[in-house]
């Protein structure tokens, strides 16, 4: 596996998709930095292309690395994160408050996205099977209900997704608070200052760039 290599593309580019949308270019993705003259067809038979399995199996490694970001942010797809933007981001995210009071991060979201932020803070990072029984969403009614809560919560960057866990017949994506399973990060987006954040934003997500369209588009959730 392309460990280093990735992490470093995903450091030169601030943001990048897995893979690629219909094999356009844009929003850019791992898969094209590194297979930039391929293009990616979902073949998982004895006969298909391997890359597009190795590249699966990359992103699971990578998901929990602890050197980069790994998050369901840009339209619910797999999206990877330098610590350096993905802080600069939390700045401009995160709500401001007088020192003496006290800041919900989840103002303004469902009465479920609180749970599970709230289940998430106490535990991270948790599978989607374990989050679902802690909050009381299992089921087929509850499903819509959860992945809403779910999206608001990826879209303020208050959760991230860190590796897998075996608690099914396939393996579940595990979320945890970014808070948590970050802190260096939170701590730091905290400190910085709106204006650096902003400078840091438009280096890696100038106007006019798909992930910039949406980051400003998603501003309130």
């Amino acid at each position: 596996m392309k460990v280093k290599s990735a992490i470093n593309k995903i450091n030169e580019n601030g943001v990048l998709l897995v893979f690629p949308i219909n094999n356009r270019p844009q929003p850019h993705s791992l898969w094209a930095e590194l297979h930039p003259k391929k293009k990616m067809k979902w073949e998982w038979d004895a006969g298909g292309d391997a890359s597009v399995g190795n590249m699966w199996y990359l992103m699971k490694h990578l998901s929990d690395c602890g050197e980069v970001v790994y998050s369901k942010w840009y339209q619910g797809r797999a999206t990877f994160f330098s610590k350096e933007l993905f802080t600069a981001m939390l700045c401009l995210r995160l709500p401001r408050a007088d020192a003496e009071l006290a800041i919900d991060y989840t103002a303004g979201l469902s009465f479920e996205a609180q749970q599970i932020f709230e289940v998430l803070e106490s535990d991270s990072p948790l599978s989607t099977k374990e989050i679902k029984k802690m909050t009381e969403l299992r089921g087929k009614d509850n499903e819509p209900t959860y992945t809403r809560a779910l999206k608001a919560l990826f879209l303020r960057l208050l959760v991230v997704a860190y590796g897998e866990v075996d608690d099914g017949a396939f393996p579940s994506l595990a979320v945890g608070s970014t808070q948590v399973l970050f802190e260096d990060l939170w701590v730091a987006a905290r400190a910085m200052k709106p204006a650096k954040a902003q400078k840091i934003l438009e280096q890696y997500m100038p106007s006019g760039n798909l992930f910039r369209k949406f980051f400003d588009k998603t501003s309130i959730v």
